[in-house]
């Protein structure tokens, strides 16, 4: 074979043998440490990168966020209760050189140090606080985590409880509890809808009894506004009845004698009914004493077998004419 041609093509394998050694590919979600002679050198981008092949190494690292899953282990709360509790944390790494030389292996690391701190959070709270708290939890564990893990250049952006498992005896009598918390309630319920019902019927017992006193007090009211209206209507009535007596008898120009005669007609009334005593007014002695000289003067005036000693007429002092 023709040294030449011999040389050219193994010139041609050793350039594509150091050439395929020298490229280095990093995809999108990594990034690419390399070490130059057992010291670190930098970092490679995602992309095409060339590394000076026998002297560089290229480590590849994910960037990726993980999912650790932690193992359900036995917790002791505070009232001391075993509850059986797993997790799950989501971490992400940040800085690969710190990843890669700070940790051998931050997955197990962070997951060892995600139950170790379990432990110590719930076992500072009681078994309501533990099933009724679990955001706090979480978050106090990720703050934990993340305070740690921040070391190695790795972020936990969350921690989530999977599951909190009393004992079973805890399980039936949280049951029964929860059963007559819901019976209470359902009778504090009803109590309150009877009440609620009585005040109701009691507040329509009262409007109605209010309404129906004010209607009866607006009827008297106008039974009295109509009977005053009467009584004045009446009273205006028996004025003018009284006015036009009044005025007729002025317009005829009584005499003493008519009065008189009136007022003995009127005596027959005073005196009927039941009662024993009769009282007359003081004015009736005036009448009386008109009434007899009413008498008298009428005797007078008829004169002769009439008057006072008719069968002895007086002496007349004026004597007889003719004689």
């Amino acid at each position: 074979m023709n040294p030449v041609l011999l040389f050219i093509i193994v010139f041609g394998v050793l350039a594509f043998i150091l050439t395929a050694m020298a490229i280095r590919i990093v995809r999108p979600f990594e990034k690419g440490l390399v070490e130059r002679l057992g010291r670190f050198q930098r970092i490679l981008d995602p992309g095409l990168n060339l590394i000076v092949p026998f002297f560089d190494t290229a480590i590849k690292v994910d960037m990726r966020e993980v999912v650790l899953d932690v193992p359900p282990q036995l917790v002791i709360t505070s009232d001391n209760v075993g509850v059986e509790v797993d997790a799950v944390v989501y971490a992400q790494v940040t800085d690969p050189v710190r990843s890669r030389y700070e940790i051998m292996n931050y997955v197990l690391a962070a997951t060892k140090l995600a139950q170790t701190n379990l432990r110590n959070v719930i076992g500072e709270l009681d078994l309501d606080r533990c099933l009724s708290s679990r955001d706090t939890i979480n978050a106090q564990l990720r703050d934990v985590l993340d305070q740690a893990t921040d070391k190695w250049g790795v972020k936990v952006n969350r921690v989530e409880l999977q599951r909190i498992d009393p004992p079973r005896d805890i399980t039936e009598a949280m049951s029964r509890q929860m059963k007559a918390e819901r019976d209470k309630r359902a009778k504090i319920l009803d109590a309150e809808a009877v009440r609620q019902a009585a005040i109701t019927e009691a507040e329509g017992t009262k409007i109605s009894q209010i309404l129906e006193a004010e209607g009866f007090a607006e009827a008297v009211k106008k039974k009295a506004d109509a009977e005053r209206y009467r009584q004045i209507a009446v009273a205006e009535g028996e004025a003018k009845a009284i006015l036009n007596v009044f005025g007729a008898i002025h317009e005829g120009r009584p005499d003493e004698e008519l009065i008189t005669l009136k007022y003995l007609d009127m005596l027959p009334k005073l005196a009927d009914g039941k009662a024993n005593k009769l009282f007359l007014p003081y004015e009736a002695s005036g009448i009386i004493a008109s009434l007899a000289a009413m008498v008298e003067g009428m005797q007078a005036k008829h004169g002769g077998g009439h008057g006072k000693g008719a069968g002895n007429p007086e002496p007349c002092d004026e004597p007889p004419k003719g004689k």
